[in-house]
């Protein structure tokens, strides 16, 4: 099975053609993100046919598990599809059905391929039924505190298609104990279909540190959809104008949100090699 792997901002996937295959991705997200035995990722990727866009992205966790939006998965995704020209480039963005609904993504090509993307995250969701957050309050749920490691963490609550908890942070958040806090915050009785949680520091009203737990993954050294959580936290606490560059431990990502609609992500994509898995 042929595969190749991508990375944004250090955020890394396996791609696979998977429009005239049938296998158990689940599974076989396992064996080949594993970093040891496997190809080693955050998560695999499948390239689906599409009735409402010009292509489905499958997105399956490390863990296995299925996510529905990634977006810097969708950046690498948009790249393999249109470097090897199995979708067109109408106007400049392409359009791929995920389980978040229809995402448009916008690309930036150099010599025929693509090197950044700016992905339409939607909007963010606000209701504690759609986040889904296991508490009954008026949204937006700012300020939310969480029992953890026998102290209070106040988290902002949200959804970017996805479940997502933000801290904001006082202190520069190089010393923060993700590793420890970041799995506790995922699997709290709050979040019913777990969670991804992540840890910021407003530097000034347009610069951001970052740094997230991915449900299903773990430490990672991007996240797209937890980057459009943080600049929509940070937003709603007042502390950030509608333009921010995220820094997180891959590099540097463009967010912007005026307070109100659609959160827009852009970022660099890199193809990093092909390969064949074996059967």
């Amino acid at each position: 099975m042929k595969f190749t792997k991508l990375h944004g901002a250090g955020n890394d996937f396996i791609v696979v053609d998977a429009r005239d295959q049938s296998r158990d991705w689940s599974k076989l997200a396992i064996a080949i993100c594993d970093r040891h035995t496997g190809v080693g990722a955050d998560g695999l990727l499948t390239v689906n046919t599409s009735d409402i866009a010009a292509l489905r992205m499958g997105l399956y966790n490390s863990d296995g598990s299925e996510a529905e939006l990634s977006g810097n998965g969708m950046r690498c995704f948009v790249k393999y599809a249109v470097d090897r020209s199995l979708v067109g480039v109408d106007g400049g963005v392409v359009t791929v059905e995920t389980l978040a609904g229809v995402i448009p993504t916008e690309v930036h090509l150099e010599d025929g391929k693509v090197t950044s993307a700016r992905v339409n995250m939607g909007r963010p969701r606000f209701a504690p039924q759609e986040i889904p957050v296991a508490l009954e309050a008026e949204p937006p749920l700012t300020n939310v505190t969480l029992d953890v490691e026998g102290t209070s963490l106040s988290v902002t609550c949200l959804s970017m298609g996805n479940p997502h908890a933000v801290h904001l942070s006082d202190e520069p958040i190089a010393a923060f104990p993700l590793d420890v806090i970041g799995p506790q915050v995922e699997h709290h009785a709050l979040f019913p279909q777990r969670t991804n949680f992540s840890v910021a520091h407003v530097r000034s009203r347009t610069q951001i540190e970052a740094r997230t737990w991915e449900r299903g993954v773990g430490p990672t050294l991007a996240c797209g959809s937890g980057s459009s959580a943080v600049i929509v936290a940070a937003h709603l606490a007042g502390l950030v104008d509608d333009e921010v560059a995220i820094h997180v431990p891959g590099g540097v990502l463009e967010l912007t949100w005026d307070g109100q609609g659609e959160v827009s992500l852009s970022g660099p994509v890199v193809e990093v090699f092909e390969g064949e898995w074996p059967e």
